[in-house]
């Protein structure tokens, strides 16, 4: 399949500590590709200089045949390709109905959103996907009266609004109970197979990397350490070392 997304020997240091080096990686389209290492290992890091967060120091990033790497976050996002956090960011004073609405890419002439004429077809699709992930009978609840486990699925429907190509996911099922994890595996597999969305997620779960992912990379010290399938990566002993801790 061609790669949805390539990123060519991306560099990035701060303070003189380098936190990614000469990373390499490349994403099919349709894909679902996990990333994983010990804390520190620059999997964060390298998310945002995928999506424009920050400059590269060296490197390159080039999304749907397009170079990304001088592209601003906004502009990024028009293309297809969106990120979410390990810590939720939604509108917690907003309804999730509301927090879905803000999130649909349609804007006035100065930038702003109009709450007050939404267009009947956003509504509809906000609607949509909170029924897509779980979250239809509290729609008109405030996001901020959420569990921490709910507010990622809401954050995960918001960026569904964009109908992106690809999402990044960082640690979607962190500090979620087990029944949301189940939830959230689910709905990844959903957007993957009936959106089409490509995936590449963050995950220290091992259970869920390796059950979700049909490809895995492994970080460690900032450097690419392995990649393969899951069944490769769980087997390397430099893997084993490094982030699993040898026996």
């Amino acid at each position: 399949m061609n790669a949805l997304l390539e990123v060519d020997r991306v560099s990035k240091s701060f303070g003189g500590v380098a936190a990614n080096r000469e990373i390499s990686l490349s994403v099919p389209a349709g894909a679902v590709h996990g990333l994983i290492g010990p804390n520190g290992s620059g999997k964060t890091t390298l998310f945002n200089s995928i999506v424009g967060h920050h400059p590269l120091d060296a490197g390159s990033v080039a999304f749907d045949g397009t170079r990304i790497e001088r592209m601003t976050v906004p502009r990024i996002a028009r293309l297809g390709l969106l990120r979410t956090f390990q810590q939720t960011r939604v509108y917690g004073a907003m309804s999730c109905v509301e927090n879905m609405q803000v999130s649909a890419p349609h804007r006035t002439a100065h930038g702003g959103v109009l709450l007050r004429r939404v267009p009947a077809a956003v509504t509809e699709r906000a609607e949509g996907l909170l029924e897509f992930v779980g979250l239809a009978a509290l729609r008109h609840h405030r996001a901020g009266s959420l569990s921490f486990g709910q507010q990622k699925l809401l954050e995960f429907a918001m960026a569904l609004m964009f109908r992106p190509k690809m999402l990044l996911l960082d640690e979607p099922t962190a500090g979620i109970n087990p029944t949301l994890i189940n939830g959230m595996i689910d709905r990844l597999v959903r957007a993957n197979a009936e959106l089409g969305v490509t995936l590449l997620v963050i995950e220290h779960n091992m259970r869920v990397v390796m059950n979700l992912a049909t490809h895995i990379y492994c970080l460690a010290h900032g450097r690419l350490l392995a990649a393969g399938t899951p069944e490769e990566v769980r087997n390397d002993p430099r893997v084993v070392e490094a982030y699993l801790g040898g026996e």
